[in-house]
């Protein structure tokens, strides 16, 4: 199977959102084979950010991202779709143009939900940490080089999993798969190996949760990041078309 044979999706998010879930819907398609957070690695070894598990995800995963873009992101699939769960603020300065011929999307959740679960893991976070600014100035370079963007809020998907999803296969140029509305409880063979520090909720469920508003508080300190991070939030929204 050549590479232009292939549908490449990447699925750009920051933490807590449902981008695991999706990861979980993707994987239940015959055709589709999923790669979960392949520059985490990367990340980690740039930064030194001192995550859950941080030794064992260096030694566990190729920490090279040009490699990693070249051999998994770029390489000879097993399946005619790949579905790669993605963070943005993973890909730091690397270059780019490896999305210009994939199908990217932008999943976004509000700043305020996604730092009340986010500080229950890292402590005192940062902007950066979350992804909002680095989510909308990668919008703003797929647009530049009119590539493809899709943009989308995590709280739709989960008022709608069918209508959503099926419109995100459509916006991808593949056929939504009802497969993809449960999976068995349990982890995925391909989760990374952080898995039991963040996805226990996930290997709990089976499919989407139900939707429901929840009391959001935060400290000043999270607070004051949220409405740092709200003017991206708002522009991305802006764009939303799912």
């Amino acid at each position: 199977m050549s590479a232009t044979e292939t549908t490449r999706i990447h699925l750009w998010s920051g933490p807590r959102n449902i981008s695991t879930a999706l990861m979980y819907s993707f994987a239940r398609r015959k055709d589709t084979q999923v790669l979960d957070e392949p520059l985490y690695g990367w990340y980690l070894q740039e930064t030194g950010l001192e995550h859950p598990g941080f030794q064992e995800i260096l030694a566990g995963m190729e920490c090279d991202g040009v490699a990693v873009i070249r051999e998994q992101l770029q390489g000879q699939l097993k399946k005619p779709v790949l579905f790669a769960k993605q963070m943005t603020h993973h890909l730091l300065h690397l270059p780019k143009d490896f999305l210009l011929e994939a199908k990217n999307v932008l999943l976004i959740r509000h700043p305020a939900k996604v730092l009340m679960s986010y500080a229950k893991v890292i402590q005192q976070p940062v902007l950066d940490d979350i992804g909002i600014r680095q989510s909308w100035e990668l919008l703003q370079y797929l647009r530049e080089h009119y590539a493809h963007a899709y943009v989308v809020d995590g709280d739709a998907i989960l008022q709608n999993p069918a209508g959503q999803l099926e419109a995100l296969c459509n916006a991808c140029g593949i056929p939504f798969d009802e497969a993809m509305l449960s999976w068995p409880a349990g982890p995925l063979a391909e989760d990374g190996v952080w898995a039991k520090y963040w996805y226990e909720r996930v290997h709990r469920s089976t499919g989407f949760e139900p939707y429901a508003e929840k009391e959001v508080q935060l400290s000043p300190h999270l607070q004051a990041l949220a409405e740092e991070a709200m003017s991206y939030y708002h522009a991305l929204r802006e764009e939303k078309v799912g």
